[in-house]
């Protein structure tokens, strides 16, 4: 008996020994010699790029560049940007070409500008490349396994399954949404301006405004609900953008940090609302109340998780969750920005404000839009 307790305690102590030894070689791995690696395989192929400092890699250059461009406002409003935002890419492809790679901690990423390289990636090779995992651990909270941190075939399907909640006749039904909404902007917008206030931040109007269209369209009834996950995963975004600042250690993500708490409590409000979406939508179909799942985004997904249970692929709850937050995201911000940059152009441009309303007073007789009318709008279409 004694014999077996001293081979266990051997056995337990090997074991430990062999966990720490394998934890200091992964670690080694990953913080030195794979990006040594790396970075001879694509030297020997031409491709070179600033030189990493230690586990930061090129991050801290990256910053300071960053905080120098944009330590003080434009001189005038111009369209060439990519100076003042990514200052690193202009000094990094004037000293290594066309294509070059730099790290971001022990990440190596390519930068590409040379256009048939580009086309050839995006047709050749779309489905062996995506989004790396230091870029799916930063989202992991986020928009979690969704479309856009998607890799391989998964991206596919994904892909298949959502596209056509964006058909052309789909987008057509949501006029209506989008009109009820933007007047509902408008008329905040005159509020203000009658209770005297001058000043205004456009692109908060506009993000909300985008906001609001896409909780109609993508939760329909649900709304209200719908506004609520906005604004909830909006604090994830800032959480998680804090995040691509920092590095991320092994393990780090399991250390009871105050961030790590803050990002986990957001996840599972913006999980526990989404779910109620689900299970309202489930309780309907179960009880014969509905024949189907509706035919907004949510619905789409809901409905093809019933018929794809015996594919390969297989879409859950969770999935679908991330899905809706996802398109959420990428969504309303992507549309804000734009709706922004062109009401700012339109602002600094008067004589284009003349042609623009002219064009409407002409196609619309002063009213709302229709969608058969939109292919008229000449003027509104250079924007």
């Amino acid at each position: 008996m004694a014999a077996m307790v001293v081979f266990l305690i051997t056995l337990s102590v090997l074991f430990m020994i062999f966990l720490v030894f394998k934890l200091v070689f992964d670690t080694i791995s990953c913080y030195l010699l794979n990006p040594r690696r790396i970075r001879k395989t694509m030297e020997k192929q031409g491709v070179r790029g600033p030189k990493p400092r230690g586990v930061t890699g090129n991050m801290l250059e990256m910053f300071k560049l960053t905080s120098q461009s944009t330590s003080k406002e434009m001189g005038t409003i111009h369209h060439d940007l990519v100076g003042r935002l990514l200052p690193h890419y202009v000094k990094w492809s004037k000293s290594y070409g066309k294509r070059f790679i730099y790290w971001h901690g022990v990440e190596p990423r390519m930068c590409l500008t040379d256009t048939e390289l580009i086309k050839e990636l995006m047709t050749k090779h779309h489905l062996v490349t995506g989004k790396s995992w230091l870029q799916q651990q930063g989202s992991k909270h986020f928009t979690g396994r969704g479309l856009l941190m998607a890799n391989d075939r998964d991206w596919y399907h994904q892909r298949h399954i959502a596209s056509p909640a964006f058909m052309g006749d789909k987008l057509k039904s949501y006029c209506g949404h989008m009109v009820e909404s933007t007047k509902q902007m408008l008329q905040s917008l005159q509020n203000a301006v009658n209770s005297g206030q001058t000043e205004f931040e456009i692109g908060a109007y506009m993000s909300r405004l985008t906001a609001d269209i896409i909780a109609r369209t993508e939760f329909d009834s649900s709304y209200e609900k719908g506004k609520q996950i906005f604004y909830l995963l909006t604090s994830l975004q800032h959480l998680c953008a804090q995040a691509s600042r920092h590095l991320c250690f092994p393990g780090s993500r399991f250390f009871p940090t105050k961030y790590n708490r803050e990002m986990k409590s957001l996840k599972m409000e913006v999980d526990r609302l989404l779910m109620e979406i689900i299970q309202s939508r489930k309780d309907c179909v179960e009880i014969g109340r509905s024949s189907s799942y509706g035919n907004d985004l949510l619905g789409i997904l809901l409905n093809e998780m019933e018929k794809k249970r015996g594919d390969q692929f297989k879409l859950n709850l969770q999935l679908i969750m991330d899905e809706c937050k996802t398109f959420f995201f990428a969504g309303h911000e992507t549309t804000a920005l734009l709706l922004t940059w062109t009401v700012m152009l339109l602002a600094t441009n008067p004589s284009w404000q003349d042609k623009v309303r002219a064009e409407l007073k002409e196609v619309c007789n002063g009213g709302v839009p229709s969608v058969d009318q939109l292919s008229k709008l000449t003027v509104v279409s250079l924007f």
